[in-house]
């Protein structure tokens, strides 16, 4: 694996930074298709992809028996990185994560906990992109329909500001079309591209979502399906790109 200096030029924060580029990626816990663990190919796929904004799921965030794969991804990419733990125990930390070429203003956790199914959350963050701010929220749902049900409502619950663009991504774990929980965002948002990201070697499962609101900012959302991205993990990377005026278009 290359250091941050090999990069240094392509990572620094650019003065414009329209149109952005962001991405969504559930790492499986940084194990591959072949069941390695091999937390130097997520990174590989981060530095292919070069987005702006990169929401991650299944991130091992370090503790006695665990290894902080997310401060490895931040030493690689030398981004901003910030933590959503849905696990933390002193054997394991473990929950979602947001890496971001520019600088994190804030940062909220949601619990999305449905039950005694395993813990879920969101990870809530304003960035500023050289001064026009960004929400992003990035997620994991559940496998249950109700639990989805229940945390597509909580997060809806959480949409509550016109002042700047919101970017909803993650794991949305939806695998059918007609869905009622994704039925709910798709009004909220109004509907978006969905590329099949899972299983990442032969993919037939549009579970990966990134939604933008205003709607109309959203220019392109694609699936990075590189070799090494169809290896480092059982999700392929989602990547879209925002349009220069979303921070003032509500």
């Amino acid at each position: 694996m290359k250091s941050r200096t090999a990069f240094e030029n392509r990572l620094l924060p650019r003065r414009n930074p329209w149109p952005l580029t962001v991405a969504t990626y559930n790492i499986h816990s940084a194990i591959g298709a072949d069941g390695r663990f091999a937390p130097e190919r997520v990174a590989g796929v981060l530095l292919e992809m070069d987005a702006d904004i990169i929401a991650l799921q299944e991130v091992p965030l370090g503790g006695s028996g665990c290894t902080d794969v997310l401060a490895l991804l931040r030493e690689v990419t030398g981004y901003h990185a910030v933590e959503g733990l849905t696990e933390n125990t002193a054997a394991r930390r473990y929950g979602n994560a947001v890496l971001s070429r520019y600088p994190v203003c804030a940062a909220r956790t949601i619990d999305l906990s449905f039950g005694s199914r395993e813990a879920r959350g969101a990870l809530d963050a304003d960035i500023d992109c050289d001064g026009d701010l960004v929400r992003v929220v990035a997620t994991h749902l559940g496998l249950h329909p109700a639990e989805r049900r229940h945390q597509i409502g909580r997060l809806l619950q959480a949409f509550d500001t016109d002042d700047m663009a919101v970017i909803l991504m993650g794991d949305i774990n939806e695998w059918f079309v007609w869905g009622r929980a994704l039925q709910r965002l798709v009004s909220h948002f109004e509907a978006a591209p969905a590329p099949r990201t899972f299983p990442s070697r032969w993919p037939l499962f549009a579970l990966d979502r990134i939604w933008i609101r205003p709607r109309q900012r959203l220019l392109k959302v694609q699936a990075h399906a590189s070799p090494l991205a169809r290896m480092a993990s059982d999700h392929l990377p989602l990547v879209a790109s925002i349009d220069g005026w979303i921070a003032g278009a509500m």
